[in-house]
């Protein structure tokens, strides 16, 4: 079955994952280290930033209308209060790409990167980030907003708890095998917690090494960047400041529709396990909803399930069908998530703003994406306004800590070339539309 004409059905990318050379970001800066967690440096990535012109034409021409993407806060603002215009000027052609392509840009002001010298002044721990990205959201809407129709103000709000509660648990794995008990640390893996791409192999030894390399980069052993763990403190911030960018946004261009984005997994489970699966849910989801429920829209972003016991986690089955990220495939997921946002938020735009499989085997992608979509049609059936879908990711691009080895895209990529080669789940998901 098709969606209408007005549902907006597309892909997604993230700057510093496909454009390659994002030189002012702290990104860049830790995956150069010499101890570096990341398996490997971006570089050139996709070259998204000057193929951008043939992505967004492959995009149309698989009948896609929408293409989410970021603008990157380190390019736009590299030094504290120096705006660049030549990188802004960027951005304003891609959105004209967008629109000579009959795509509607739904843009993302922050995706995970942060430019270094924001970290360097304390990063996402320290609350002057409030104003500084507000001030960053509105020369972005003064530049750009004529042109745009919808902003994502930041992708998976919610991942600083996310990570948090995941090194918890790490350091009780850690714990558990130092005292011997290798079933308890065993139990579960601890990278498909989290919707991204993390490298916790043996950090333990490289910990000391890496604080070292980071007080050189940032004058703190523990740089607070947005992908490092964080407290109620910590969110508050970033609460506040989705509030402060969509405040100076709307002052700018009140007609421009302004969401988030928050990372969901479907929490569900077996008997003795539900205080747990609705703790989590609350911490993912439910705390947030007093500020966030008079957005525009909100971006929901689902990937899997997560199964509670009475002891925590249940550990997935063996011979579960697994993606490369290390989590269960389960594309019913997404329906579920979107009908639990749906009965906290009635009435409120939901927009899919990433789902997808890291996958090297391109049938299970087109299998996962009409498990999901048949979902979302059900949810638009039974009356709830999901507006439209963004599958993560348009090309397979640099997973974060992961490197480039997680391939979640529509679109392959020959890297020594940067040649595209269009995987047949692209032309599959624009049929349905």
């Amino acid at each position: 079955m098709k969606f209408d004409d007005n549902f907006m059905l597309g892909a997604s990318t993230a700057a510093h994952q496909v454009e390659g050379n994002n030189v002012n970001s702290d990104y860049w800066i830790m995956e150069n280290m010499e101890y570096s967690q990341f398996v490997e440096p971006s570089k050139d990535a996709v070259d998204h930033y000057r193929k951008y012109e043939e992505d967004i034409k492959m995009l149309a021409d698989a009948g896609l209308n929408t293409y989410r993407f970021s603008v990157e806060w380190a390019r736009i603002e590299p030094e504290q209060g120096h705006f660049d215009e030549q990188e802004i000027e960027h951005y304003r052609r891609v959105i004209k790409c967008c629109r000579d392509n009959g795509v509607e840009p739904l843009l993302t002001l922050m995706h995970f990167t942060s430019p270094a010298w924001l970290i360097k002044l304390g990063g996402w721990d320290n609350e002057k980030v409030i104003e500084l990205f507000a001030n960053y959201a509105k020369y972005v809407t003064e530049q750009l907003g004529a042109d745009i129709n919808y902003i994502c103000t930041i992708n998976e709000a919610n991942m600083r708890l996310q990570i948090g509660a995941l090194m918890e648990r790490f350091k009780k794995q850690m714990m558990a095998k130092m005292a011997g008990n290798t079933q308890a640390a065993e139990n579960a893996s601890m990278e498909g917690q989290v919707q991204v791409g993390l490298n916790l192999e043996n950090p333990m030894e490289k910990m000391k090494k890496i604080a070292q390399e980071n007080v050189k980069a940032f004058g703190t052993p523990e740089p607070h960047t947005f992908v490092s763990a964080t407290d109620e403190k910590g969110d508050m911030i970033v609460i506040k400041a989705h509030q402060a960018a969509k405040a100076a946004i709307k002052a700018v261009n009140p007609d421009i529709k302004v969401g988030i984005t928050l990372s969901l997994h479907d929490c569900q489970w077996i008997p003795g396990g539900e205080a747990n699966a609705d703790k989590e849910w609350n911490e993912e989801f439910g705390h947030y909803i007093e500020y966030i429920k008079d957005d525009d829209f909100f971006g929901l972003q689902n990937y899997t399930r997560t199964i509670y016991g009475p002891d925590g986690i249940v550990p997935v089955p063996d011979g579960t069908p697994m993606t490369l990220m290390d989590y269960e495939v389960y594309p019913e997921a997404l329906e579920h998530v979107i009908r639990k946002v749906n009965d906290k938020m009635p009435g409120v735009d939901i927009i899919v703003t990433e789902n997808g499989i890291a996958t090297a085997d391109d049938k299970e992608r087109v299998a996962f994406i009409d498990t999901a979509l048949a979902g979302v049609q059900k949810c638009i059936s039974d009356g709830i306004p999901v507006k439209g879908y963004c599958h993560w990711s348009l090309l397979d691009n640099f997973e974060w800590q992961k490197g480039y080895a997680l391939t979640f895209g529509l679109c392959a990529v020959d890297r020594t070339t940067q040649t595209r080669i269009p995987k047949p789940s692209l032309k599959h998901l624009g049929s349905y539309i």
